[in-house]
């Protein structure tokens, strides 16, 4: 657990230095910079959607979570939970921003092969090498959000500490079932969530991408059925 450990207290540090810098910065620059963000998320979304390899699953997957976020208002639900706990803090700000901050970070900084695959080794053979390598990685992304997207950013570094560490601890009963198809599906579906946030950054679009969350649930339920019939 060291390297979740350090994982999680790179995204704090970063996230803390982002902050520091943005009092500092104006807000015509903050503007350009979010922009700029927002073109790079939007990349980042392009570069790992367009590996899918099974369409007609992504679409499925997508369009089944996007019904059940819809349904089950996500959305809703996670912007009151955060204005609950601003209440309980008496702290201000805007709960929406807040919770897209979150969730935009949560996706960067947790949605790739690098994630499973380093929890993987972390928690087999004790191999740390691709979580210390996320971990710089996650430094520097979380001093560009924290900057641009404020302070709802932190709480990625508690969902990592939860994810990461649930891999890890677990990664013994995980691994047989997470196949290189079933990382790279995961993979692709959560980039394509990524490519809405960068639209969302650039003010293209007004998406509620938490809704679009229940999308990577759905993937290895699908996944399994797939390679159970021959379909998909």
């Amino acid at each position: 657990m060291i390297a979740v450990v350090i994982n999680v207290l790179a995204i704090i540090f970063g996230c803390a230095l982002g902050l520091f810098l943005k009092r500092g910065i104006p807000e015509s620059m903050s503007d350009a910079l979010m922009k700029g963000l927002g073109l790079c998320t939007l990349i980042i979304g392009i570069q790992g959607a367009i590996k899918e390899q099974n369409i007609i699953l992504l679409i499925i997957a997508v369009v089944a979570g996007i019904f059940i976020g819809e349904l089950k208002d996500w959305d809703g639900n996670v912007n009151r939970s955060v204005k609950n706990i601003l209440v309980k803090l008496h702290a201000t700000g805007d709960s929406q921003k807040i919770a897209e901050a979150f969730v935009t970070a949560c996706l960067v900084m947790n949605v790739g092969a690098m994630v499973i695959v380093g929890s993987l080794n972390a928690g087999l053979s004790k191999d740390y090498a691709m979580l210390y390598t996320k971990s710089l990685l996650d430094f520097i992304s979380g001093i560009m959000l924290g900057a641009t997207l404020g302070i709802g950013v932190m709480g990625a570094a508690v969902f990592t500490f939860v994810f990461q560490g649930a891999i890890v601890v677990f990664s013994s009963y995980i691994a047989p079932y997470m196949s290189t198809g079933l990382i790279a599906e995961i993979n692709c579906t959560g980039c394509l969530m990524i490519v809405a946030i960068g639209l969302n950054m650039l003010n293209l679009t007004q998406l509620k991408v938490i809704n679009f969350l229940p999308s990577l649930l759905i993937v290895p339920v699908l996944f399994v059925i797939k390679n159970a019939l021959g379909c998909l």
